[in-house]
């Protein structure tokens, strides 16, 4: 049964021992914030405040709770414990400073802060302050002395030292014995500090006069007020035993590598004794060890053999003194001293303490100091020299300061918009072997400068606006952009003054100061105004304001929003004009010419003309391109006399708008016929007054008889002269021409001036007509188109 419950407690420990390596390895792996390092006096009550640990880590509580954050320690115990509902570390339990560190200075305790979502892991130290909370203590509750009446004045005899728990001025510093003629007592120090106690003989003894002495060492420490602890000394005077034990040294020194195994024999001290028997026999035991010295060292009393009872840490203590007495059968005693130093083994990986971090840093500052750091290793010698670096590819460099305290530096100026952001990774290795390294990792942040003006997409824009826009209408958009960050980037537009003075650019169009749209502010004639240019400035929000300038040129197109207007005929309203054709007129011969333009351009000014109404179809043509009116047969005497067309001039816009022009033609024997009014006119006249119709029609009979006479007297002359007719020229009729017989110049569509003359056979009386051909200069023209 026995058996079986050792075993099981073995299994627990070892179990234990796992968990514990667990969470240090786990602590040292995912720690990857700055180390901090806070102070508590000890014998502080429970629940006494460290430090708001919610403002030290930059979070706040609730995103403490968020993150389950927790202490996590070393071993079972657990002395600090974290307010979920304030962010305030606070102490778990009273703490001894001697009971967790002993005689190590400074005492601190190593726990960690564990953050989850993302784990993380954030060392930190704790510091605990020795108060003067123990007096000194002799290990001895008695102490007997025997001393040879025969030891001369001046001997130095060791007495047993006390020890207080306390450190620095706290600790141990004085010893004072009971006033007496015989003794005083010295107070020395060793190596570590430690001081101890020696009783010097000043007067000879008689051990017939004074046997023995009772007196009272007391040991002071240093503290305010001052503590104190007392012994009681017995001194028993004997007889002579002439001869004490001598070391073979005086000073043995050792060095021992710090993971020597336990057991293992580390120096073997010897001393001997020339008296025989009893007072010759020697034991060798620690003077006045520490609690420190006997629980690291083990002494043989016999053999002289110091061995290792547990580990040592060269990071912890890296010598020890130790004091070694021989003690013969008669009481008297040797002293030697062991000095064990500890080797150091590379154990200790580098430690890296960030003091300051510059972040975000502006852009185009110049050398600027980013982080200050320290770094440290427990080791020593090669195992503790260091160096340190980071990436060859980043514009920084790293600078040694004294005491192994690094900035790190940026080599020259950064440009945010060209890397916003640096992840920078300081390696620290020591020199032992194997080489041990830390690494620690710091993002950079760049700041943004006002050093780039907004630039358009574009030099120039041309934009496109159909005339007879509704007001308000959006007829496109510039667009700047800006490499800057925040205000800096943020680009306001706006119009700027016009070059031309007479351009009412504010009464055209308009900006939207925050996304560049244009507008019209009211409707455009594109024939009042074909296009206009104007600049459009781009200016960011940095200190000092930035700015860049693009030309906009809009382009008013031309809508179909203007009918043909006829320039020939006249359509004002005065008397209608006639046109005279002969009725010897053949094929093709030019009538007139309707002459139109239109106020707009492109296809929505091309004009095409068409024969809308005629009196006679088939009798007239009009040519499409150009409004010539032209007679498209031979006339005949069966065709009226009087010829009424409707010419329709249409433009080729969409939709297409048009006009119409009325004409009036005469079918002539010949240019001396007299003008005959128009139909309408004569239907006019005869309304108005029924006996002059009568007249008229009785007038016209007889001027027809008579005229039919005279035609018929004619054909007899000309067939009678045969050829000799048609050899015989052309002559000019006199008389007066009709003033319809007139030609327009316009700008239209009529491209030269037309002039006609009448050319009739020459010597026959008859008006039969031959041909016509231009013959009057422009400048009649212009004065028959005066009139």
């Amino acid at each position: 049964m026995a058996e079986n419950e050792m075993e099981a407690g073995g299994e627990r420990f070892l179990r234990q021992r796992q968990v514990l390596f667990l969470f240090v390895f786990l602590g040292g792996f995912l720690a990857g914030s700055e180390s901090r390092r806070y102070s508590v006096a000890e014998e502080k009550e429970r629940g006494f405040l460290i430090t708001n640990l919610a403002k030290d880590l930059g979070l706040s509580v609730g995103e403490l709770a968020v993150r389950g954050a927790q202490v996590v320690s070393k071993g079972n115990r657990q002395p600090i414990q974290l307010n979920h509902q304030t962010g305030d570390l606070l102490l778990h339990e009273k703490l001894d400073r001697e009971e967790l560190c002993g005689p190590t200075e400074p005492c601190i305790l190593h726990f960690q802060i564990l953050l989850q979502n993302p784990l993380q892991f954030i060392p930190n130290e704790l510091q605990i302050i020795d108060v003067n909370d123990h007096s000194p203590v002799f290990f001895e509750n008695e102490m007997q002395l025997k001393i040879l009446e025969s030891t001369p004045p001046g001997t130095i005899i060791p007495l047993g030292n006390a020890e207080d728990l306390d450190v620095g001025r706290n600790s141990l510093q004085n010893y004072t014995i009971t006033p007496n003629p015989h003794f005083h007592i010295l107070t020395n120090s060793r190596r570590d500090g430690r001081r101890y106690p020696e009783l010097v003989l000043d007067k000879a003894l008689d051990r017939e006069e004074q046997p023995q002495f009772s007196l009272t060492l007391t040991a002071l420490d240093g503290g305010s007020p001052p503590r104190s602890g007392h012994v009681p000394l017995h001194i028993l005077v004997l007889d002579i035993n002439d001869n004490a034990p001598e070391f073979t040294q005086s000073l043995y020194e050792v060095e021992v590598l710090e993971n020597s195994p336990v057991n293992s024999v580390i120096v073997t001290v010897s001393a001997s004794d020339l008296d025989t028997g009893t007072f010759g026999t020697i034991a060798h035991s620690f003077a006045h060890a520490s609690e420190e010295i006997s629980k690291t060292f083990q002494l043989n009393p016999i053999t002289g053999d110091i061995q290792l009872i547990k580990y040592l840490n060269f990071e912890a203590i890296n010598s020890y003194e130790v004091d070694i007495e021989a003690k013969d059968g008669g009481g008297l005693t040797g002293k030697s001293t062991v000095i064990v130093q500890v080797v150091d083994v590379n154990d200790n990986p580098p430690e890296l303490t960030l003091s300051s971090i510059t972040s975000p840093i502006p852009e185009n500052s110049p050398e600027t100091v980013v982080a200050i750091f320290s770094v440290s290793d427990p080791d020593s010698g090669d195992n503790g020299r260091m160096m340190c670096s980071i990436q060859n590819n980043l514009p920084f460099v790293l600078k040694p300061s004294v005491e192994n305290f690094y900035t790190l530096v940026s080599e020259g100026a950064l440009d945010r918009e060209s890397q916003a952001e640096y992840n920078i990774t300081i390696t620290v290795t020591d020199m032992g072997t194997p080489r041990l390294k830390t690494q620690h990792n710091i993002t950079l942040l760049v700041s943004d400068v006002n050093d780039n003006a907004p630039a358009f997409t574009q030099t120039s824009y041309t934009l496109f606006l159909r005339e007879n826009n509704s007001p308000a209408l959006h007829i496109g958009s510039v667009s700047a952009t800006d490499r800057d960050a925040g205000a800096n980037a943020q680009v306001t537009y706006s119009l700027l003054p016009p070059h031309d003075p007479q351009l009412p650019l504010a009464s055209l169009v308009s900006i939207n100061a925050d996304n560049g749209h244009l507008f019209a502010l009211r409707a455009l004639d594109f024939e009042a105004l074909r296009a206009f240019e104007f600049r459009v400035g781009a200016t960011d929000r940095g200190s000092p304001a930035l700015s860049s300038q693009a030309l906009v040129r809009v382009q008013v197109l031309d809508a179909n929003d203007n009918a043909p207007f006829v320039l020939y005929p006249l359509q004002n309203g005065s008397a209608p004009c006639t046109e005279l054709v002969p009725r010897a007129a053949e094929p093709g011969y030019l009538v007139s010419k309707v002459v139109a333009v239109d106020a707009d351009s492109g296809q929505n000014a091309w004009l095409s003309y068409q024969l809308l109404r005629a009196t006679e179809p088939g009798l007239f043509g009009v040519w499409a391109h150009n409004g010539e009116v032209r007679t498209a047969r031979l006339l005949s005497e069966r065709d009226a006399a009087k010829h009424r067309l409707v010419v329709l001039v249409k433009d080729n816009g969409e939709p297409a708008l048009s006009a119409s022009v009325t004409l009036h033609v005469l079918l002539v024997d010949g240019f001396s016929q007299p003008y005959l009014p128009l139909p309408e006119a004569a239907a006019e006249q005869a309304q108005a007054d029924p006996l002059t119709v009568y007249l008229v029609i009785a007038l016209a009979s007889v001027s027809s008889l008579f005229l039919f006479s005279v035609l018929a007297f004619i054909a007899v002359r000309l067939c009678r002269r045969s050829r000799a007719a048609w050899v015989g020229g052309c002559s000019v009729p006199e008389g007066h021409l009709s003033g319809h017989l007139v030609d327009v110049t316009g700008t239209g569509t009529l491209s030269q001036s037309y002039q006609y003359e009448v050319c009739l056979m020459g010597g026959t009386g008859t008006s039969e007509f031959k041909f016509l051909k231009p013959i009057f200069p422009n400048s009649l023209v212009q004065d028959i188109e005066q009139e």
